[in-house]
């Protein structure tokens, strides 16, 4: 029987593709459900557009995205579930830069978010609001300094965990303002909001895109926003860089990640996906009513980004002498 040498090296260079993960692995993914694990209580930002991008992504590659909550320890116990499910691309994690802040903040970790995972994509970002249980006798941010200062621990605030961004927001306000508050720790950023409109806790920092609403019912008092520009949402609102605390910033900003060892080919089409969807003008001018401000990024500009703001929280927390609780 004649040998077909043609053949042959199709099928050699097949194998090649398929062990080493390129694009041949990508072609059929995804042929089943994908999990994208929100290690954040249900309800706050990282929950409502997590499942946002989970119908995009299900009508973008036709297969369903199913959001699966698992909050508790500061997005440890979420994050560390993810990390150890097999990576084949049919488990993601949506992160914040809470994790980028416990790289630092916790060090005894099961994890380290860039030995354990790669970068995908980021989402979004937005600026967060300090606001004010309405009967708090303070209605600026140079009233609640003037308070917190009159009156040390006595003012409380909440925020949905250690690490998480409303956390580190008012950590450094505390560092920057000379003030200090007592924070009051919850599993998710429902139960502190709640407690904040119902007076258990004085003071939240949280995100414009969830918040804005509340202040606009009066449930809450705007104080400041906490972006360098004021947020269009809120335009009437202040920053508290213009009304107390020059050069203060604080954001939280969204993004999702795979375990370590997905292949690249399987990296690269969701990163694909994930720009389209963010990148769409409806999209963007739906997030900017929100609050919300779309990123696009590689993965390789996306894994820069992260590391520069591990680094960037860790001088923070170093310099401020920021402990977890």
């Amino acid at each position: 029987m004649r040998f077909n040498w043609m053949r042959a090296l199709l099928l050699t260079l097949a194998l090649v593709a398929a062990a080493s993960g390129g694009p041949a692995l990508a072609q059929g993914y995804p042929s089943r459900p994908v999990k994208i694990i929100v290690p954040f209580a249900a309800g706050g930002p990282a929950d409502n557009y997590a499942r946002f991008m989970a119908q995009r992504l299900q009508d973008a590659l036709g297969q369903p995205f199913v959001v699966d909550d698992r909050p508790g320890a500061g997005s440890i116990i979420g994050t560390d579930a993810a990390a150890k499910a097999p990576a084949d691309g049919y488990t993601l994690l949506l992160m914040s830069n809470t994790h980028t802040v416990n790289e630092t903040l916790i060090a005894n970790k099961p994890f380290q978010l860039l030995r354990n995972f790669v970068p995908v994509a980021p989402i979004n970002y937005s600026d967060l609001v300090l606001v004010a249980n309405p009967a708090l006798a303070a209605s600026s941010t140079r009233d609640v300094i003037k308070l917190a200062l009159a009156q040390p621990g006595k003012l409380n605030y909440a925020s949905s965990g250690q690490g998480t961004p409303y956390h580190m927001a008012g950590e450094l306000f505390k560092s920057m303002s000379g003030t200090y508050l007592v924070h009051i720790p919850y599993k998710g950023s429902s139960g502190a909001r709640t407690d904040v409109i119902g007076g258990q806790v004085e003071l939240m920092f949280d995100a414009v895109t969830t918040m804005a609403e509340q202040v606009r019912a009066g449930k809450v008092k705007a104080i400041a926003t906490t972006g360098k520009v004021r947020s269009e949402v809120l335009p009437d609102v202040p920053t508290i860089s213009e009304s107390g605390v020059p050069g203060y910033e604080a954001t939280i900003w969204l993004g999702l990640m795979a375990p370590k060892g997905t292949p690249k080919a399987v990296v690269n089409q969701l990163n694909e996906a994930v720009s389209k969807i963010v990148g769409q003008p409806e999209v963007r001018q739906l997030w900017s009513k929100q609050g919300a401000v779309a990123m696009v990024m590689t993965p390789e500009a996306f894994e820069k980004y992260t590391r520069d703001d591990i680094a960037k929280w860790a001088r923070v927390i170093k310099s401020a002498g920021i402990k977890a609780d």
